[in-house]
């Protein structure tokens, strides 16, 4: 059980698997108002860094799961380095199925809806896990400009326009699920830049030191054409936002 050999080398030296600066992590702490204390759930946790600074900063206790071995041992590496090892442990395991033994304040899935099958399914997994009154993170792409066609929607990595929302409309998709929407931190272009061009330069970096390996073909293929393809579609077309949400 493991992510697929590319996507831990496109993303080998991010902290953060989505288009949210640090500062922009930084700043969505700081609007949720984090207690000291403050019990939390990451599903999908990739390497670590919001739970990790987030226990740093505002004092949070929590649990990240996910399904990628060289990402949460990265997390379990970011949590020693910040000294907060006491306060958030790492699973390796699949954030689909996973439920919090005990209630927590902070139920998140940023970026990867794909475990519940869907927002509605995301939701309502993360729900089993949050006592009344918390919060829900919920990170998500949107449409920030309606692709002119379906062939540049599957350029922004969906496989169709209907795939995604408008902001407008993925608001409303959260409300319509008897959620207020409280919060919001949206990416924009140069957080979306540093995201995708921190990947070339690990895909780079990766092949000039594995010419030989298997995947070089592939990862030759994935340099040569992504930055054209970004540049065209998912820097014009695609949003994305980490929602905060309380049920009514």
């Amino acid at each position: 059980m493991d992510l697929p050999r590319i996507f831990t080398i496109r993303e080998s030296s991010h902290r953060i698997h989505n288009p949210l600066t640090a500062a922009k992590l930084a700043a969505l702490g700081e609007a949720l108002r984090l207690a000291p204390g403050t019990r939390a759930l990451d599903l999908a946790s990739g390497s670590g860094e919001m739970l990790c600074t987030w226990a740093r900063d505002h004092g949070i206790t929590g649990t990240g799961v996910d399904i990628s071995t060289a990402f949460t041992e990265q997390a379990r590496a970011r949590a020693a380095e910040l000294g907060v090892g006491d306060r958030v442990e790492f699973i390796h395991g699949d954030a689909s199925g996973h439920i919090s033994s005990q209630p927590v304040d902070l139920a998140a899935c940023v970026g990867a809806t794909w475990i519940g099958d869907g927002i509605a399914g995301t939701a309502e997994l993360l729900g089993r896990s949050l006592r009344r009154g918390g919060t829900m993170l919920i990170g998500e792409p949107y449409w920030r400009r309606t692709p002119p066609d379906e062939e540049t929607a599957k350029a922004c990595h969906a496989t169709q326009i209907a795939d995604f929302l408008s902001l407008r409309d993925l608001i409303s998709q959260f409300q319509g699920l008897g959620y207020d929407v409280v919060e919001m931190m949206l990416a924009d272009q140069d957080s979306w830049d540093r995201y995708a061009a921190a990947q070339w330069l690990n895909l780079r970096r990766w092949l000039d030191r594995n010419p030989d390996d298997e995947l070089a073909p592939q990862v030759r293929e994935e340099l040569s054409s992504e930055p054209a393809r970004y540049a065209r579609s998912t820097r014009e077309y695609l949003g994305w936002g980490v929602f905060a949400l309380m049920r009514r």
